[in-house]
């Protein structure tokens, strides 16, 4: 039986113990439009809980430490503090709404001994931060931790998994980048526009398609 499949080009690392296999796919035919990590010049906002401010405390500091990494000064950086997870949605959207801002930043921490009813808080808050996304067309990086225990958000907050805040840091920067970029993109409308005359022609063309039925 022949094989379709495209050929793909594979190097072998070799090891005293064992044998590496690392596949090298072909690159896409079309290219991608892409955001950088520049944020010079740009407006951002924090939002950030202060329950479990243990951890939360240190996703700010690494979020900050991204954003001033990526080229953002101090003074475009704006932070708003809210009492839990759950008010998070609602600061951003006013946040948003002002369109002063290039990109929010949400920081929280969930855990599920905590509160009784965890999973109804983790819907609530990535619903709300998500919608609000959307509906404003601001770009809403999500940095809140929803984690099992007390052991799982330190790991990702710095140690074994890394720092969500500078995460989400990284990913505002981008995604403000990207939506600049794809603003300066021509419109699809205005290439596949139908003129007025042709409308119309198709339209009597309907219409006297329908009489001659009757």
């Amino acid at each position: 039986m022949k094989n379709n499949s495209p050929q793909r080009h594979r190097d072998t690392e070799k090891n005293n113990t064992n044998n590496r296999v690392v596949e090298s796919f072909p690159k896409p035919a079309v290219s991608a439009l892409e955001g950088s990590l520049n944020a010079c010049g740009r407006q951002f906002a924090i939002v950030a809980a202060r329950f479990n401010s243990f951890i939360t405390e240190r996703l700010l500091i690494s979020a900050i430490d991204g954003l001033e990494r990526s080229g953002a000064e101090k003074k475009n950086i704006d932070l708003v503090r809210v009492p839990g997870a759950f008010e998070i949605p609602l600061a951003a959207r006013k946040l948003a709404e002002t369109k002063k801002y290039d990109a929010i930043i949400c920081l929280g921490c969930l855990l599920r001994g905590d509160t009784a009813h965890y999973d109804v808080i983790v819907n609530e808050v990535t619903r709300g931060i998500g919608q609000s996304a959307q509906e404003t067309g601001v770009p809403h990086a999500f940095g809140v931790l929803t984690c099992e225990n007390l052991e799982q958000a330190i790991d990702r907050a710095g140690l074994k998994m890394g720092n969500k805040g500078f995460e989400a840091a990284l990913a505002a920067v981008e995604m403000a980048s990207l939506k600049e970029a794809i603003s300066r993109q021509p419109s699809a409308v205005s290439k596949t526009r139908v003129p007025r005359s042709a409308r119309n022609d198709k339209s009597k063309k309907i219409q006297t398609a329908k009489t001659k039925r009757k």
